[in-house]
């Protein structure tokens, strides 16, 4: 990119919400491409937030082809599957008596909580890019959804039937206030599963937010990053610059035919772990393994899906707040505080 396209972009999202240059990086596109299927119709896009930062998010995401493609807080576009396929992002999920939502739908990753506010460079790059999906699949706004609206839960011994509250995730994208900021002039009006009586309402509170009038994010969304949108651009202009420069080097690498030696890290002993070195720093023991017979929740009751719960497979670690329950496997640890 030409430092001049690199002025641009900064003029244009250094203005909140203004014209926005949608770039779009395949730096983490998934391996798991080949193998997913195309998608017989596209009804639907899905929000989420990651619930974890920017670096563990993307890994994950592209590791395991869980979305379509992730926005972090500087406001890059990362894809991850490509756009006409399956990526398994929804988990257990139904949308008006249809299940298996990853079957007709596509699935967006923010990096964020759903429940914290988001910067507008973030939004602003959120909304472009779902503007250029609407218009390439005809999706009206009520049928941008967050991932709150599809996702339900089995039966347990909280809840006796299947129903909707299994996920909170992405369930800002449903309040009115960042609708506005993402130019979304409309929402779902109710939920047709729980009105038809295919799954009772499992979470009150967040039924309120998905079709009632609870909106925590009133005059929080949309302001500038924490350190200064300006940083924030900086930042991902940074990142942009050193894809590049990583992506030359390594070509100059393998055309020498030499090799770069990894670098090992010493474990922190705070923050999220992001290794089973660290999980073992900080406190953690593997209380159990998943099997057939055994389940997370077997293992970890009602803290498997806590965020100081964690799992490990292949190297990998995820926090329980961001793993999807449909999509737990065979041979992952579940690590817990001893």
């Amino acid at each position: 990119m030409t430092r001049t396209g690199m002025v641009l972009i900064l003029a244009a999202a250094l203005s909140p919400l203004a014209s926005f240059a949608l770039d779009i990086s395949n730096r983490y596109r998934s391996p798991r491409n080949p193998e997913r299927k195309v998608r017989a119709s596209t009804e639907l896009i899905v929000l989420h937030t990651t619930e974890a930062p920017a670096r563990s998010s993307l890994n994950k995401l592209s590791d395991r082809g869980e979305a379509h493609f992730c926005v972090t807080e500087e406001g890059s576009v990362y894809a991850i599957v490509d756009r006409d396929r399956e990526a398994f992002h929804a988990g257990r999920s139904m949308w008006n008596g249809k299940e298996d939502v990853d079957k007709f739908s596509i699935g967006i990753e923010c990096v964020g909580y759903h429940d914290k506010p988001m910067s507008s460079v973030q939004l602003t790059a959120v909304r472009e890019l779902v503007k250029y999906l609407q218009k390439m699949y005809r999706i009206p706004d009520e049928r941008v959804v967050c991932h709150s609206h599809v996702a339900y839960g089995s039966p347990n011994k909280w809840q006796k039937r299947r129903h909707r509250g299994r996920k909170r995730c992405g369930m800002l994208f449903a309040m009115p206030s960042v609708r506005r900021i993402l130019q979304l002039k409309a929402r779902p009006a109710f939920d047709a599963d729980t009105r038809k009586g295919r799954l009772t309402v499992g979470d009150p509170y967040l039924q309120g937010v998905l079709y009632g009038k609870t909106d925590t994010m009133v005059g929080k969304c949309g302001r500038a990053a924490p350190a200064s949108e300006k940083a924030g651009v900086s930042r991902w202009i940074a990142s942009v610059l050193g894809t590049a420069k990583s992506a030359e080097t390594a070509k100059t690498t393998k055309a020498a035919g030499t090799t770069k030696p990894a670098v090992s890290a010493k474990p922190e002993a705070s923050g999220a772990p992001k290794s089973i070195a660290q999980l073992k720093v900080q406190g953690y023991v593997i209380k159990g393994t998943v099997s057939k017979t055994v389940s997370a929740s077997k293992i970890a009751g009602g803290k498997w899906n806590a965020p100081d719960t964690y799992y490990t497979i292949r190297d990998k670690v995820f926090s329980g707040n961001t793993i999807d329950d449909a999509h737990i496997e065979k041979g992952m640890c579940v690590w817990m505080k001893k």
